[in-house]
């Protein structure tokens, strides 16, 4: 799996969980104290995660760092990580 392919899955579980709790990319961000637009930055894959932005982000979403990585060993899409999150 090539870097933008994980990218993509770790932007597709953060967004997944962000809207299991009800929460904007700005409440989000207001936690992680960046802007919205990185938030979204990140969710779309459009910038890689540093390690130090993941850990704020698991705190601000509530879950373990590890989290965000379920699932990369396995071959699906982000369209499929959040198919099978919705259910």
């Amino acid at each position: 799996m090539n870097q933008d392919a994980i990218n993509r899955l770790i932007g597709a579980r953060l967004r997944h969980r962000r809207r299991l709790l009800g929460l904007t990319q700005a409440d989000v961000g207001r936690g992680c104290g960046v802007s919205f637009q990185q938030i979204q930055k990140y969710e779309s894959a459009a910038v890689t995660l540093s390690a130090n932005m993941l850990w704020r982000l698991s705190r601000a979403l509530s879950v373990d760092v590890g989290y965000v990585f379920e699932g990369l060993g396995e071959r699906r899409s982000a369209s499929q990580v959040s198919a099978q999150e919705s259910r």
